[in-house]
């Protein structure tokens, strides 16, 4: 039976936690979660905006039944994605616990070993743990789990949509089954997002591999938005005069940003890092020429520790004005407080990050989530026609429209074959476990909900490779222990880790640990790191470190990276606002003109008439209007299936708006030549050299071949949703006409 108000079934302490916050009421999900936990054994997905009092509507209930009936081990654990997350609500559940009597711990790399052992020695209250340090902890204390865990009540994992369709989601479900077995307890799953549109996905994920059913506590979105989108244009720089007009755009671009952050706690968000070290250098370089404070800040997953928490910090609590720019690290739930602007540079690359960051702002009731688009594009005078396209104020309008419009968030969509996972999860469990027989390991392993669709012969094949290779090897007793070669990786403490992370050496300025690096350069080098520029006194290759001194010089940054996924509803999406006719009102005048300029450019060469247009000589511009990974799916089919058939001299893809491609081909041959093949196409491993295997995931290079080629067929290309984008690109163009 559900009640109008279960504030008076909370716990006292709880009840004492709210008056002291001066709340008049629970907030309707922590009404509808209150509900669902004391009258149904069900778990719960609680997918509110942010802001909502999610984490409480989460931990309230859950708190009060720990508190009227103890645990007798851990009795919550809570799953984050981010080390800065875990500490950000460690700190909150601190204030709310230290009237009732519910230790709090937490557990990641930065946390000190004596309070794990405290943890060890005495299992209670609530723990706190990434996904990386829950593996360490199934890995290498094995013993400890049932201790640890068998009157475990609540599993809470929050921003449960970073995890779902990812590789760490699956090594999540994983570890909760394996907990559940090693312990024998039945904990109740509760997942919490801000993102969320495709409840079902998400509900059959969170309940993977259990008997009990997800109940949906979800709230209408009712906060005001204020969205405003600018564009700034950097002109080609051939000459001494074009480059003195790069410079004053440049200047008038770092110059918008600083006044747009001015005097107030802002957060600028980046899709790189380094962006983000280079926008803020710029920035301190603006505050230095006006004689005004430094109150700059960087924050993304190479800054130390330290440095990321005093960010956070000046963010939340800080007396003055704070500015920070900052990639995914705080994209995710981390309280901020009350921030007075978000800034995106350039688009997020889905509509998820973009509400993820818009939620960064108008954290009170009465205040609106604020976000200002600054979209900056290189115009070279001789581009291709698609590169005279501004893609990134398309991308940002399409995401504006996409969720403000339909409250659009890109689907899930699970791995089938995550072999790379496969391998991870049994070493992990072979660890564990000491040694097993062939047929034990493949029970225990493939009765885990992620690799529900692998078969029984599939995972013969694969284990029989890796006793080939020595990562797995026999006993006298014809049980299965783990190999020489194999004893290398799990023995890594990166082993923990499903994610790809490449190796990277701390930077040092004397004894303060500024972050680290991925490059190492040599010394006398400057790079730039937290916003700042250094130059390499000495590297320290034997204990992975780089000593250095403040510089002055040029800018140079030593990560690699890539842009993410764009799902293909976003760049249709992008196509429709480059068709019509609307102005939005909440593009900047320079925004409007670009866009009307890029609409009219479309209008007169036909770019949006037909998916292939000749490019001048023996070149041609094919657009098909899908997403990456639909794009990377047609990449192959016209390299491997028609590049011998049409003597074709180069296929370029520009992911994911167009290719060139060249050959002597006319567009009518080489457009009815790609929907042939495509409308042909039945088995996406066909796209394949027989010899090729492509990787997907951090472990993919130790499994099987044959079952890696099949795995990439199955999850790295999309030839349903290329063979759908196409027909729509195809209609539409006929519908243009």
């Amino acid at each position: 039976m559900s009640e109008a108000n279960p504030f008076y079934r909370l716990a006292p302490f709880v009840q004492e936690f709210i008056y002291k916050k001066r709340w008049e009421s629970l907030r309707p999900a922590q009404i509808e979660a209150c509900n669902i936990c004391f009258h149904t054994p069900h778990h719960m997905l609680i997918a509110a905006g942010t802001a909502s009092g999610k984490t409480e509507a989460a931990f309230f209930p859950a708190l009060t039944e720990l508190y009227e009936r103890p645990s007798k081990s851990v009795g919550i654990l809570y799953i984050g994605p981010l080390k800065a997350l875990i500490n950000d609500q460690f700190e909150r559940l601190k204030d709310l616990l230290s009237e009732g009597h519910i230790p709090v711990w937490h557990w990641h790399g930065d946390v000190a070993q004596a309070e794990k052992t405290r943890l060890v020695r005495n299992p209670s209250g609530v723990l706190q743990i990434t996904p990386e340090s829950l593996e360490g902890l199934l890995m290498n204390r094995p013993n400890a789990i049932p201790a640890l865990f068998h009157d475990l009540r609540y599993i809470i994992i929050d921003e449960v949509h970073a995890f779902m369709g990812a590789d760490r989601g699956i090594q999540v479900l994983s570890e909760l089954a394996r907990i559940e077995r090693m312990a024998g307890c039945k904990p109740r799953r509760v997942g919490l997002s801000a993102t969320l549109s495709d409840y079902e996905a998400a509900t059959a994920w969170l309940a993977a591999g259990t008997d009990q059913g997800v109940d949906v506590v979800s709230s209408p979105g009712g906060r005001k938005l204020r969205l405003r989108v600018e564009h700034f244009s950097f002109p080609d720089a051939r000459d001494e005069e074009q480059a003195e007009h790069l410079h004053n755009a440049r200047k008038a671009y770092y110059d918008f940003i600083y006044e747009s952050t001015h005097r107030k706690k802002a957060l600028v968000f980046t899709n790189s890092r380094t962006d983000a070290e280079v926008t803020i250098l710029e920035l301190r370089r603006v505050a230095a020429r006006r004689q005004e404070r430094d109150v700059f800040h960087v924050h993304h997953g190479s800054i130390s520790a330290m440095l990321r928490e005093e960010t956070e910090a000046a963010l939340r609590t800080g007396a003055g004005p704070a500015v920070a720019a900052a990639t995914v690290t705080l994209e995710l739930g981390i309280d901020l407080g009350e921030l007075e602007r978000v800034v995106q540079l350039g688009a997020p690359y889905s509509a998820s990050s973009f509400v993820q960051r818009l939620g960064r702002s108008g954290r009170r009731d009465d205040m609106a989530s604020e976000m200002l688009f600054v979209c900056p594009e290189e115009e070279a005078e001789d581009a291709e026609l698609p590169a005279c396209m501004p893609w990134t104020l398309l991308r940002a309008i399409a995401v504006i429209e996409l969720y403000v419009k339909t409250k659009w968030v890109e689907p899930l969509e699970a791995r089938k074959m995550p072999m790379g996972v496969l391998y991870h999860q049994t070493m992990s469990m072979l660890k564990s476990m000491g040694e097993a027989e062939p047929r034990e390991l493949a029970d225990a392993i493939l009765s885990l909900a992620p690799f529900a669709q692998i078969n029984r012969s599939q995972y013969d094949v694969f284990l029989n490779y890796l006793i080939d290779t020595d990562h797995l090897q026999w006993t006298e007793e014809q049980t299965l222990i783990i190999g020489l070669t194999g004893e290398k990786t799990v023995n890594n403490y990166r082993f923990y880790a499903v994610f790809k992370d490449d190796e990277e050496h701390k930077v040092l300025n004397g004894s303060e640990e500024i972050g680290s690096i991925t490059t190492v350069p040599p010394p006398g080098y400057c790079f730039s790191l937290a916003g700042k520029l250094w130059k390499v006194e000495e590297v320290d290759r034997k204990h992975k470190s780089v000593y250095v001194k403040a510089a002055k010089g040029k800018v140079d940054t030593l990560w690699l990276g890539a842009g993410g996924d764009i799902h293909t509803m976003v760049i249709q999406k992008m196509r429709e606002v480059l068709s019509s006719s609307v102005i939005y009102p909440y593009l900047s005048p320079q925004a409007v003109n670009r866009l009307e300029r890029a609409r009219r450019l479309a209008r007169e060469t036909g770019l949006l008439k037909q998916v292939v247009i000749p490019a001048g000589g023996d070149s041609h511009y094919v657009l098909p209007w899908v997403g990456s990974k639909a794009f990377r799916t047609l990449e192959r089919l016209m390299k491997h299936n028609l590049s011998t058939k049409l003597a074709l001299r180069s296929v370029v893809p520009m992911e994911p708006y167009y290719f060139v491609v060249s050959g002597q081909v006319d567009a009518r041959t080489l457009l009815a030549e790609i929907m042939s093949e495509c409308r042909a196409a039945e088995d996406a491993s066909a796209l394949l050299a027989e010899d090729e295997s492509p990787y997907l995931g951090k472990y993919d290079e130790f499994v099987a071949p044959p079952l890696i080629r099949d795995a990439f067929a199955v999850d790295g290309l999309d030839l349903r949703g290329l063979q759908a984008g196409l027909q729509q690109t195809l209609e539409w163009n006929i519908t243009d006409v």
